[in-house]
């Protein structure tokens, strides 16, 4: 269901219960960038030839402003154009648009040559390494956000402040908390079913408003696709609804957005090859996958944490992880094993809601190989309170991760220079901003009393 065939879709367009088509790119927040095509214009031209954006779609900041340091684009290069090459295997139903389809797009050159920065060829890389040793990723992710009754207008000309939740209090697991808002969230599950994604639940979190809608997990690639139509349509459905829903790391003092990613690796024939008859059920490999998390966890923390704010869910206490260290069923570490034979699996917990999930992924996948490749022990699992362990912690702000980021030869080689690069430019142009902001807890502590 919402899933859609070329054939069918042109029935659709012949009929008229399809006029517009959006052919989506996901850029370097993660966030789905492109153009609503006409639909017999997709049917005519597209279809065969892809489309053309402007590749500054992969070098400008959060607020679209253009920003120096990047190689593939620039003034001095003109701004020219890539190729969207639309994905014909993520062609569905936008239920929240009428007469709407879209489809995923793959960033190519006019030469047909990859663009390597584009977060899905980034991921689409990793998942070759991983093909070429007869192995696949499953993913699944756990994305929370706050719910707040003001439209995005209203909170926007009211600067976000005395916006109002949702829900008033604690609704974790609640059933009478989450059926206060049962109608949007109803209507958001529906509509992503609507759209070819297997909803599984949706609960109650910790925060005032805050809630959770987890998703089937699937192959890498498609569940990342999912998560960011997902996150596109939640927060246009919330829109829709006259609500706003925030994906924000920590958009308040209270518990953060986070967004937990499961995965495992299994054979090409479906084999579950991290379970084996090891300690707490794992295989050798599936050993040496969980040794890979934790030796590249600091350096590759930049594609879990990519924001400044990314960095303020890091709190001890609050369920967002600080030590580097992995348990059995343990939420105060950073990697958790849940699961049993096919369904064991690790939870990173480090990534948070505003995370983009192609490069999250792709670190995962690059850290899991290394372990392997390098047959990583592992250390004993931690079963105590890893928040005060003593243990190696999770940079503590974007210039940490920055550094570390840039300083790491297993990203160079795994990733490539260029795409280190980008993105250490990225969150270098993020600092920039950032640095120069005067914030209101500066007003608020300096203004009368400095």
């Amino acid at each position: 269901m919402g899933l859609l065939s070329v054939d069918e879709l042109r029935d659709d367009v012949s009929a008229g219960r399809v006029d517009t088509v959006l052919l989506a790119v996901a850029d370097m927040q993660g966030r789905l960038q492109g153009k609503r095509l006409s639909a017999r214009f997709f049917m005519d031209e597209v279809l065969r030839h892809g489309s053309e954006g402007c590749n500054y779609l992969l070098a400008v900041d959060v607020d679209m402003n253009t920003v120096d340091g990047y190689a593939m684009s620039s003034w001095e290069r003109g701004y020219g154009d890539f190729v969207m090459k639309p994905d014909l295997s993520t062609l569905r139903r936008v239920p929240w648009q009428e007469g709407t389809v879209m489809l995923m797009a793959d960033l190519t050159w006019e030469s047909g040559e990859d663009v390597a920065p584009s977060p899905r060829q980034i991921l689409r890389k990793q998942i070759a390494r991983l093909e070429e040793r007869g192995l696949r990723a499953f993913v699944g992710t756990e994305l929370e956000f706050v719910v707040f009754e003001d439209s995005y207008e209203d909170a926007w000309k009211r600067a976000y402040r005395d916006m109002t939740p949702a829900n008033l209090y604690n609704v974790d697991y609640s059933l009478l908390g989450t059926a206060r808002i049962e109608p949007l969230l109803r209507r958001i599950r529906l509509d992503m079913e609507g759209a070819g994604l297997y909803v599984e639940s949706a609960k109650g979190e910790c925060n005032l408003g805050q809630h959770e809608i987890a998703f089937r997990y699937d192959e890498a690639l498609k569940t990342c696709d999912n998560h960011s139509i997902y996150k596109n349509g939640a927060k246009e459905i919330a829109a829709l609804e006259g609500k706003s829903i925030t994906f924000m790391a920590k958009p308040n003092q209270r518990e953060g957005n986070s967004c937990h990613i499961h995965i495992s690796v299994r054979s090409v024939d479906g084999d579950a090859v991290m379970a084996g008859d090891g300690p707490h059920g794992l295989s050798k490999l599936g050993e040496h996958f969980i040794a890979g998390q934790l030796a590249c966890m600091k350096e590759l923390t930049l594609f879990y944490a990519p924001n400044i704010n990314s960095y303020k869910r890091y709190v001890p206490g609050s369920f967002a992880p600080t030590a580097i260290k992995w348990g059995v069923d343990n939420r105060t570490c950073s990697l958790r094993l849940v699961g049993h034979g096919h369904s064991l699996r690790v939870e990173n917990r480090v990534p948070g809601g505003d995370v983009n999930p192609y490069l999250a992924v792709s670190a995962l996948i690059a850290a899991g190989l290394h372990g392997i490749d390098e047959e990583l022990p592992l250390e004993e699992a931690f079963g105590g309170n890893a928040y005060t362990s003593g243990a190696e912690t999770v940079p503590h702000t974007l210039r940490d991760a920055l550094t570390l980021f840039e300083g790491s030869k297993l990203a160079r080689q795994t990733f490539g220079d260029d795409v280190v690069a980008h993105y250490a430019n990225n969150a270098r142009v993020e600092l920039t901003a950032f640095d120069a902001a005067v914030t209101d807890w500066e007003m608020y502590r300096g203004f009368e009393r400095l």
